[in-house]
């Protein structure tokens, strides 16, 4: 699977209180491919939805201010606080957003009123981000896997067997073929001498013949 239709498979939840600027953002996701769960607020949010998700887009201006709380409960909920996240405000985070960021793996502050193409270059970077850290996951566990299989499993003889079989096999096939090339030679050698000594039959019994007229 390339990494275009992984990024195109991805959930996106688009967590935005106005219904216009959710509802642009929303239809500009599903435009490039993306899933989108369309939220107002986190008690809207079913489990179900929460444990398909792979990147959030969070508001956070209360008009024409910012209100770092919604980022705070969202750091703090259990299923979110480690999804990559695209932060929308009126100003660039400052200091207390920040440190609540600092638990979230990858982020990205989109400042409004922002371009369409600047939040999607944001998503592209998360998603991306987050396709590497998974494969790398995953390799990670594979080695564990397999270092573990190695270290606990106890040499097979089975392969020795099988490699012993095979050998035995090929003997016995080639003495087999051997034992018919020596039948074969028998026999081509017993039809000779048979047919050279009736030859010889033939050619003595005109003599004979003729000594008896005699």
């Amino acid at each position: 699977m390339s990494q275009g239709q992984k990024l195109s498979a991805a959930t996106v939840l688009v967590l935005e209180a106005d219904p216009l600027m959710r509802r642009l953002i929303t239809l500009g996701l599903r435009h490039r491919g993306l899933e989108v769960i369309e939220a107002t607020s986190l008690a809207t949010i079913s489990s179900t939805d929460l444990q398909a998700l792979d990147l959030l887009i969070l508001d956070v201006d209360d008009g024409v201010t910012c209100d770092w709380t919604l980022l705070e409960a969202v750091q703090s909920h259990p299923e979110l606080s480690d999804l990559p996240s695209v932060v929308l405000s009126w100003d660039a985070p400052m200091a207390e957003p920040r440190e609540a960021l600092t638990s979230t793996p990858q982020y990205v502050s989109v400042s409004k009123p922002f371009d369409a193409r600047a939040l999607h270059e944001g998503v592209d970077h998360l998603l991306q981000a987050r396709i590497r850290e998974q494969n790398e996951r995953l390799a990670q566990a594979e080695a564990v896997l397999l270092a573990a299989y190695h270290k606990d499993s106890p040499p097979s003889i089975w392969p020795a067997l099988t490699a012993a079989g095979v050998f035995l096999a090929l003997i016995g096939l080639v003495w087999q073929f051997a034992i018919v090339l020596i039948g074969l030679a028998i026999i081509v050698t017993g039809l000779l001498l048979w047919t050279l000594g009736s030859h010889s039959q033939v050619e003595k019994a005109p003599e004979i013949a003729f000594s008896v007229g005699k």
